[in-house]
């Protein structure tokens, strides 16, 4: 009887034990499950945070581009104005030279600035097209009003007049070592300009000394090829031969990119005096004569190419029929730029545009960020 009531209790007692246990595994069992599903919600909640502040930041993006779109609309519209008083003549007393403005808009402002991009040297206009490049006269009989007196159907690549770049070349090269950037001079500035001239070219036959072509570029550590085409934008000068960072941050306050064009026409009406450098890169004058041509300008400039030749500071200077047509009063492409804001949320374009007519102003590049 002993035994088997000695046999009793311990299987009651392994019973309890068991039962004790198997609790325990079901407690812990069902606090992974709760952990797991807090993890889970957590993440579900970060989410749909995340799509939330996502959504909203591109709502508000959203908002400021159309403000952007808004301001560019606008230039337009002021060009096209600017152009029916005064067709002939671009200068700075105009409604578009009125430098950076800020114009406050509901819950953000708009800041925008409209440049003339015919004050600067075109650096596409190291590009020579075959035999024939474009000449200022040319372009300016298709982007203004001459449009109406030119030849009913004008060639985009032929029919002009045949020019040679050297002269276009040695005022680069003027202009290149007028930056006084350090260790640039007449020899290296000279090698700059060919190197660029052999990027712009539509062949792989280096032009001179300093030049340099496929097989330069495919020599290096990190291997390309010459572009042979039109640059679009200065920075690409950062992968030319020769160029270095200094000289291209340099250049930049001087030179510019038009578009698939190798158009060199300086309007002498917007030539400030802190870019009188171009004026005496383009002349082959001294610094001082360039910032007292500038000086000597009205304020609304010149009516014809004709006045700003006989100035007296001019008379005396022996300056080349070449070198005469690539100065003009008016101009035919101009820069846009805007900084849109909306509840902390901005948005930058840089429009480049193109008047064709006095009724009209085309946007031929938009570029997306400062």
């Amino acid at each position: 009887m002993s035994v088997v009531y000695k046999k009793l209790t311990s299987k009651i007692i392994f019973n309890d034990r068991l039962a004790y246990k198997n609790k325990g595994v079901a407690l812990i069992t069902v606090m992974l499950i709760v952990a797991i599903v807090a993890i889970l919600a957590t993440q579900m909640s970060s989410r749909l945070i995340l799509q939330m502040q996502r959504s909203t930041n591109i709502a508000l993006n959203q908002q400021a581009y159309w403000y952007a779109m808004g301001a560019e609309s606008f230039s337009r519209r002021v060009l096209m104005d600017v152009f029916k008083k005064e067709p002939d003549s671009t200068n700075l007393s105009q409604a578009w030279a009125q430098g950076e403005n800020s114009f406050p808009v509901t819950d953000g402002t708009i800041t925008g600035e409209v440049t003339d991009l015919q004050a600067c040297f075109n650096l596409n206009a190291l590009r020579e097209l075959g035999k024939q490049r474009k000449t200022p006269r040319t372009e300016r009989k298709i982007s203004r009003s001459k449009l109406k007196k030119a030849p009913a159907k004008i060639s985009s690549d032929r029919d002009r007049k045949s020019v040679s770049n050297s002269a276009i070349k040695e005022m680069f090269t003027r202009l290149l070592t007028g930056l006084s950037v350090e260790g640039v001079d007449s020899f290296e500035a000279e090698y700059m300009t060919n190197a660029l001239v052999d990027w712009l070219d539509n062949d792989d036959v280096i032009t001179s000394a300093g030049g340099a072509e496929d097989s330069d570029y495919a020599a290096k550590a990190f291997p390309y090829l010459a572009a042979n085409n039109y640059l679009s934008s200065v920075n690409e000068l950062r992968v030319v031969e020769h160029f270095s960072v200094p000289v291209i941050n340099a250049l930049k306050r001087y030179a510019c990119v038009l578009p698939n064009t190798n158009l060199l026409a300086i309007n002498v009406n917007t030539i400030t005096n802190e870019n009188a450098l171009l004026l005496k890169a383009i002349l082959g004058i001294s610094l001082a004569d360039a910032q007292q041509v500038i000086t000597a300008r009205d304020k609304k400039g010149f009516e014809n190419i004709e006045d700003f030749f006989n100035l007296p500071e001019l008379r005396q200077v022996k300056i080349s029929p070449e070198l005469k047509q690539y100065l003009v009063v008016d101009s035919g492409y101009f820069q846009f730029k805007v900084k849109a804001s909306f509840n902390n949320s901005y948005f930058s374009l840089i429009s480049i545009l193109k008047v064709t007519d006095d009724t009209n102003v085309n946007v031929i590049s938009r570029t997306i960020g400062s």
